[in-house]
């Protein structure tokens, strides 16, 4: 298992998008959320398929504090159903990957 990971979001809104990488930057849970405005899902949502703008958080994190992450945004995410996943990190900037274990709490 990889030490860090990737964690995708999906908002109605950059308002909401903010609220939320602010909230898991300032509790340690991420090192950094990038705030991608205007993207495009088509999805399956009680029998009908939809066609919405979103915004689309792309989390940075430990492993160890996924769990933690997805509880917090579950509380804070407007949606029934809030997308969240996580995906590993293979390789990057060993100095980026560690300034990500630095400026996330210990859980």
């Amino acid at each position: 298992m990889t030490e860090y990971r990737v964690v995708l979001v999906t908002s109605p809104d950059e308002e909401s998008a903010a609220n939320i990488a602010r909230s898991l930057v300032e509790e340690g849970l991420a090192a950094c959320v990038n705030i991608v405005a205007r993207v495009r899902s088509i999805y399956s949502w009680k029998g009908a398929v939809h066609d919405d703008a979103e915004t689309l958080l792309l989390i940075k994190t430990r492993t160890d504090l996924v769990q933690a992450l997805i509880k917090t945004v579950q509380s804070r995410h407007p949606y029934d159903v809030p997308e969240v996943i996580a995906l590993p990190i293979e390789a990057g900037s060993l100095p980026y990957l560690s300034w990500i274990a630095e400026v996330t709490r210990r859980s």
